[in-house]
């Protein structure tokens, strides 16, 4: 083993990593305040029902139209769950989209 080598990092890397992992842990804490403030807008395909959530996926509120409520109940229990689907799919893709921002950079395994 060469002199300095020790397991194949340096102290100065352990040390960085260390300082990037507590970057991390803060960006993450602000960015799980900044997602409990979000508003998510999901909708159904004819627009009738609209949901929102948070950016931490809980609901905040569900806006249906009269002219979906006239469709009756087996309509409207689609529509509610085309709009909560698009809600998540958007609310999924904007936390992924955040994380990979707050990690990039960092060159870190597994994220």
């Amino acid at each position: 083993m060469a002199k300095g080598q020790g397991f194949g990092f340096g102290l100065g890397q352990l040390k960085d990593a260390f300082v990037k992992a507590k970057q991390v842990q803060e960006g993450a804490k602000k960015l799980q305040e900044e997602l409990e403030q979000m508003e998510i807008q999901g909708e159904s395909s004819d627009g009738l029902v609209k949901v929102v959530l948070t950016g931490n996926q809980e609901p905040r509120s569900v806006e249906i139209s009269p002219d979906a409520l006239a469709k009756g109940a087996e309509a409207l229990s689609e529509l509610v769950s085309e709009a909560m689907k698009d809600a998540y799919a958007k609310s999924t893709e904007t936390m992924r989209t955040r994380m990979e921002e707050l990690t990039s950079g960092f060159n870190l395994p597994g994220l």
